[in-house]
């Protein structure tokens, strides 16, 4: 099935030709130009993934994502200005999946497009063929096949690229995993220099998850090597 994909960007002849260059990837793409509309296109479940400006007239990406982040977890990647190490920072903390600088190249946007499809569809995928794949630590539990995350039967609400760290150190629970095994798990592609997504990521699970039972975290840094989520 055609993935279909939203553009949200104030500039309005890169928007056509993004529109032109994704569908000849065999990608559907709608256009908006503005905070407003994008927020209501977003949450109209019409969309596979959203492209997101950080510079919208009305409600900027931020204000965007974060209104957002309350209702959906859509996959999002944002479209951040090349040198501003700032607002990808920021908009990895208000809850975005990916970021690409512009200007960019559109083979690197659709390969970082594909990368978060291919990586969500593994997701998916139940770990074994006679079984469903549910991981269990303690008393959380991750089930692939319907992308839910519960503690203790509560369920926790986490984007794409989030779930995809959680699935790769549960499935490795009480081993180190390196940040570029868990980039590859949560994003579909290897770790950039000076990248600092992965970290991101994990610090919003470390919110999300709160504390063990016991009071300790769930997730441990290992300094400059990755991190690993604590089995018991």
């Amino acid at each position: 099935m055609m993935k279909s994909i939203l553009l949200i960007d104030d500039d309005v002849e890169l928007g056509e030709l993004l529109q032109e260059y994704l569908s000849m990837e065999g990608f559907e793409v709608n256009a908006v130009h503005d905070g407003e509309t994008g927020l209501t296109e977003a949450l109209s479940d019409r969309y596979d993934l959203v492209l997101l400006d950080v510079m919208l007239p009305g409600l900027n990406g931020f204000e965007l994502l974060r209104k957002l982040r309350v209702e959906s977890t859509i996959p999002v990647i944002m479209l951040t200005a090349r040198g501003e190490s700032v607002d990808r920072v920021l908009g990895l903390e208000h809850g975005a999946d990916d970021y690409i600088a512009k200007p960019y190249h559109h083979h690197e946007l659709v390969a970082r497009i594909r990368a978060l499809f291919r990586r969500i569809e593994l997701a998916g995928e139940p770990a074994h063929e006679s079984d469903d794949g549910i991981l269990a630590v303690g008393d959380l539990t991750l089930k692939p096949t319907d992308r839910s995350v519960s503690i203790s039967g509560e369920h926790l609400t986490l984007t794409g690229a989030e779930f995809g760290v959680l699935q790769c150190l549960m499935e490795h629970a009480g081993e180190l995993v390196s940040k570029d095994n868990l980039s590859m798990a949560a994003l579909g592609r290897a770790l950039m220099a000076y990248d600092r997504s992965i970290d991101m990521h994990v610090s919003n699970l470390r919110k999300k998850l709160g504390r063990r039972m016991d009071g300790g975290d769930w997730i441990k840094t290992v300094r400059s090597r990755g991190y690993l989520l604590v089995k018991s």
